[in-house]
């Protein structure tokens, strides 16, 4: 087979490998949920951060083989993938406006990264390098910050969500930066890169594993799909000289598709929150309404007794007379 060939499967499998950490993730959410951050005594948690080192390396390998404009739409099929399989092996079926938004997102993102130009292979110097880190934190921050005073599960879900696909957009900005730059010796400004990075990608991690509680799969999923990659496209446009193809007609395609990505995000957000809201309004529609109290006079006598002066029904609210009163 041709490398153009081997990329292409090598990509198509670690999107599936990326799924399949997806659907476990969102599990080990549901199964611990006094843990959202790092449930590490959980050996799901364990068997998705291997499913997901594991499509990680086939990416990087897919890239050795192919275009990154060919192999970065390509990992967009990550969402596409999860559903159905969350479906077939966890029993967890999406609706059709899930499947539109997934789809829409997915196209969207594939365009834009399609789209997306390379230029002359460029590092950054040491004082981009830590402005880019401390933006990067700081918004982190920020972001962590607005999803605890969120109330909705499904919205802090997928504030979090877009936090980790900053957190991994960033990653692989500074990986880039690593690899361009990297030598036999390793220069003490490669180190801290090397620490920025592994920073980078474990606050990503605990964060996505966070954003699973409460809004399932599809959303939380689909924005770290989109958000992860449009950050690395942007850092890459505004700071390595990228560009997009095709000139002015190329730039408005590449916002008509961002436009298209993030509608399907704001469809996979709602379609949550009104499966979020229909279980409580079922029930509120079936649940009987509660007997009132019997209204008792003073001294625990009836009120229907004191009224009326008999003793009616005495049977079943018999009443007590105070001992100062027998």
């Amino acid at each position: 087979m041709s490398a153009l060939v081997w990329s292409v499967l090598l990509s198509l499998v670690s999107a599936v490998a990326y799924a399949a950490g997806a659907i476990v993730q969102e599990r080990v959410a549901t199964t611990a949920p006094g843990r959202p951050f790092a449930p590490l005594r959980h050996g799901g948690w364990w068997v998705a951060m291997t499913l997901n080192g594991f499509g990680a390396a086939l990416h990087v390998v897919a890239l050795a083989y192919g275009p990154l404009s060919l192999v970065q739409p390509l990992g967009a099929l990550t969402i596409v993938f999860a559903l159905p399989m969350a479906a077939a092996f966890v029993r967890r079926r999406a609706g059709a406006t899930a499947w539109r938004g997934a789809v829409m997102a997915t196209v969207g993102l594939a365009g834009l990264l399609s789209l997306t130009g390379s230029a002359d292979t460029s590092s950054l110097p040491g004082g981009e390098r830590v402005v880019l880190a401390l933006a990067t934190f700081g918004g982190l921050a920020v972001l962590f910050l607005a999803a605890r005073r969120m109330r909705k599960p499904v919205v802090r879900s997928v504030i979090l969500a877009a936090a980790a696909g900053m957190a991994f957009g960033a990653a692989s900005v500074f990986t880039k930066t690593v690899a361009v730059d990297w030598t036999s010796e390793v220069p003490a400004a490669e180190w801290a890169s090397l620490l920025a990075i592994a920073g980078l990608a474990t606050t990503g991690m605990l964060l996505s594993q966070a954003s699973y509680r409460g809004a399932g799969l599809a959303a939380p999923l689909a924005t770290v799909t989109v958000v992860n990659p449009v950050l690395a496209a942007a850092i890459g446009v505004t700071l390595f000289g990228e560009n997009f193809r095709y000139g002015a007609l190329g730039t408005s395609l590449a916002l008509g598709c961002g436009v298209l990505a993030a509608g399907g995000l704001v469809l996979l957000t709602t379609e949550r929150l009104t499966a979020a809201r229909t279980p409580r309004s079922r029930a509120d529609r079936t649940a009987q309404p509660e007997p009132l109290p019997r209204v008792t006079a003073q001294y625990g006598i009836p009120q229907r007794e004191r009224l009326s002066g008999g003793t009616a029904d005495r049977g079943s609210d018999q009443a007590v007379t105070p001992p100062a009163l027998r």
